[in-house]
């Protein structure tokens, strides 16, 4: 007789909030690991088409590092609608104007393409030093390495 496959309903889900420190960690193994807890694959509930994951604030994103030759070489690519509407802006530059916005494309990059992840990335709190306004969710603060 085979086993009856269980799903998490909406009550069995427990959002917990994480706390993330960026300051010297290598960009991408960062984005990995924060859409690994906002997807939920970290939970023994874990189910590809339910949303089971975590809240996480990322703090002092303007302190994560690129290796290499990246900060002067790696460039964003956005494009306006119009014609000749290319923009591209070096990640330098987005480091000084808006520096969450780092952490931020790259677990967007890490994320799925559907309709879940656009929900997921919603949970994803970054700010570019260390203070934010979540003290009242008591977050916990989570080492990754």
């Amino acid at each position: 007789m085979a086993t009856k496959t269980t799903l998490p309903n909406p009550d069995d889900i427990k959002r917990t909030w994480y706390v993330v420190d960026a300051a010297g960690k290598p960009l991408g193994r960062l984005a990995v690991k924060i859409a690994n807890l906002l997807r939920g694959r970290t939970k023994p509930i874990f189910t590809p088409h339910i949303d089971t994951g975590d809240f996480v604030i990322v703090l002092n994103a303007r302190d994560v590092k690129l290796t290499g030759a990246k900060d002067e070489k790696k460039i964003y690519h956005r494009f306006t609608g119009f014609r000749s509407g290319n923009k591209d802006t070096a990640v330098a530059t987005v480091r000084e104007r808006h520096p969450e916005r780092i952490v931020e494309h790259a677990v967007k990059g890490m994320l799925p393409r559907n309709t879940l992840s656009r929900t997921v990335i919603k949970r994803l709190k970054v700010y570019a030093g260390a203070d934010h306004p979540h003290a009242a969710q008591t977050p916990k603060t989570i080492k990754l390495d």
